[in-house]
């Protein structure tokens, strides 16, 4: 190592600088807010026998917007609990809006991965089974086993991917692809991770 090479102490900025760079004005209290949130949200869903209680967090990007949990979880890390129920609002969000795409690919997709299938649990793949599953697994995560919830996410994003590398045409499409297989990663780590207890 070159003994030119000179070190400085990190920078603090005013938080009036830091909102003028388009950054949050405390980063600190913006990484506790996202992980408390997404820790509050599950703690509510387990806490209560409610159902309504539990289709207001469903449908939560109904109610505040995708923008508005965008700005609190989207960039956490992908294996973080914020960073996984971000993913599954995303699944429920896309589905929601283009069930009948969703279901094209996720039909083209089951011959390829039939045991991924068999755990997402869409039969038959048609577009109101998509989007009912959608809303049974991001439900899941909030009433039954959250590590459930985040394999049958694992699951579907996998069976989805399938299809969309098979139906794709051109580069774009099997980038896509590529970018659900790491989704179902993330997700069937997420699982891993709640069961051990290293979820946060």
């Amino acid at each position: 190592m070159s003994s030119s090479r000179r070190y400085h102490r990190p920078a603090f900025r005013d938080p009036a600088v830091l909102e003028e760079m388009g950054e949050g004005s405390d980063p600190i209290a913006e990484l506790h807010a996202a992980h408390e949130t997404a820790a509050v949200l599950v703690h509510a869903g387990h806490a209560t026998d409610d159902p309504a209680v539990t289709a207001r967090l469903v449908a939560l990007v109904d109610e505040i917007g995708l923008p508005t949990l965008a700005d609190l979880w989207a960039g956490r890390p992908a294996r973080s609990l914020p960073g996984a129920l971000w993913r599954l609002y995303v699944l429920r969000e896309w589905v929601q809006g283009d069930p009948d795409g969703a279901a094209r690919e996720y039909a083209a997709g089951v011959r390829f991965t039939e045991p991924n299938h068999a755990v997402a649990g869409v039969e038959p793949p048609g577009p109101e089974e998509i989007k009912r599953v959608a809303d049974a697994i991001l439900r899941g995560a909030f009433t039954g086993d959250v590590a459930i919830a985040f394999e049958r996410a694992a699951a579907f994003c996998h069976v989805v991917s399938s299809g969309r590398a098979d139906l794709a045409d051109g580069r774009a499409g099997v980038l896509q692809a590529v970018r659900l297989q790491d989704m179902a990663r993330d997700l069937a780590a997420c699982a891993a991770l709640w069961r051990s207890g290293d979820l946060a």
